[in-house]
């Protein structure tokens, strides 16, 4: 639902930029770039297709300048990688609950995200684990953040603080835990995928509907 005043109603699925000097998944033949502008498109579409949800893009200003391109007309643009920076600007454009989604899921079904929204209506915040628990996938949260979750989020985003934010932690879900004043405030949805090595290409799944732009470079390319 979209209030007087209101641009973004009153969720929001954001899709988080992809790093360029990150490790490519791309395959023998196919450009990193336009690989992972590809995966960022297709999880922007995820994101785009939920009901009563308004999608938008994070960016970041240094960054690929073609990342804008693949959204929709109207599309709320954020300007500040920083996930607790993120979720700030998406709470001061309306949104009162926000979904932070990985760059590099790009068969993500829609249901997942939808799991963490329900969540939200007995937690401040719900994690989409990646699969091993590598990370995360997406994070929910109610906005404003709560202290506790928006200073977890400003820590440094790898083991090596380098490139990255702290959903790219190995131990994303289990330092969010760590931080609260309480347990339950960050249940855990079903698991998802993140293609982030050429290894990670067998995850996808030809029988699931979506993830077009991918799956156009892949043609040709065995995936198992």
């Amino acid at each position: 639902m979209t209030l007087p005043g209101n641009p973004l109603g009153d969720r929001c699925a954001a899709v988080l930029p992809y790093d360029p000097s990150g490790p490519s998944a791309a395959p023998p033949g196919v450009d990193d770039a336009e690989f992972r502008l590809a995966m960022l498109e297709d999880v922007y579409e995820v994101a785009a297709g939920l009901e009563f949800v308004t999608a938008a893009l994070v960016v970041d200003p240094d960054g690929p300048a073609d990342a804008e391109a693949i959204t929709w007309p109207g599309t709320p643009i954020v300007r500040d990688p920083a996930p607790a920076a993120a979720f700030a600007a998406l709470h001061a454009l309306g949104a009162r609950e926000a979904a932070l989604i990985v760059p590099d899921a790009p068969d993500l079904p829609p249901l997942l995200l939808g799991k963490l929204f329900r969540a939200l209506g007995s937690a401040p915040a719900a994690a989409c684990q990646a699969a091993g628990g590598n990370g995360l996938v997406a994070l929910a949260a109610r906005l404003p953040l709560p202290a506790w979750l928006a200073t977890v989020l400003d820590a440094p985003g790898t083991v090596l603080d380098g490139p990255g934010t702290v959903l790219d932690a190995p131990d994303a879900l289990a330092r969010l835990r760590a931080a609260t004043p309480r347990p339950g405030l960050v249940p855990q949805g079903p698991g998802w995928h993140r293609i982030r090595t050429p290894d990670d290409l067998r995850s996808l799944d030809p029988g699931l509907e979506g993830w077009d732009n991918t799956r156009a470079l892949l043609e040709g390319s065995p995936l198992r």
